[in-house]
């Protein structure tokens, strides 16, 4: 599985990838894939919402959805990327919150490292949509 994974997102990166002339697109395009490959890895290995086999963990399907239907929308088009991204971060934060609302559990320490944990990872993709505007404002700059 393991294997699977990796293979289809280096394919994802190297599409992405392909469409930017810049390293900080490219750089942009590696986080992403990076934050995207350890969600799914984690969930799989682990889980992030109680085991691995907590139907909650679906819920992470939603953040990499909204950052594939967002690059789609965007052509790959470097500030639409951000945009696409900065939804994903927001997705990824709200997940935990979301579940909170579902199952309603009593609040733990296992909650707070939960929310921790994605905020970690809503990071990765602020950061990838912090690059992905970076390189498009560079590109409007120079006038791409």
């Amino acid at each position: 599985m393991a294997g699977i994974l990796l293979l289809v997102l280096g394919i994802l990166y190297l599409l992405v990838a392909s469409r930017g002339r810049s390293g900080t697109y490219k750089l942009a395009a590696g986080v992403a894939a990076a934050a995207a490959l350890l969600l799914v890895w984690g969930n799989l290995a682990v889980g992030f919402i109680g085991s691995e086999d907590n139907p909650m963990n679906l819920l992470y399907g939603a953040v990499l959805a909204v950052g594939l239907i967002g690059a789609m929308l965007a052509k790959l088009q470097p500030l639409g990327m951000a945009r696409a991204m900065f939804a994903a971060a927001a997705t990824q934060f709200a997940v935990p919150f979301v579940a909170l609302l579902i199952k309603q559990p009593e609040l733990t320490m296992g909650v707070l490292w939960v929310t921790v944990l994605n905020t970690i990872f809503a990071g990765l993709w602020v950061l990838s949509g912090w690059l992905f505007r970076r390189a498009g404002v560079a590109g409007v700059e120079l006038g791409r």
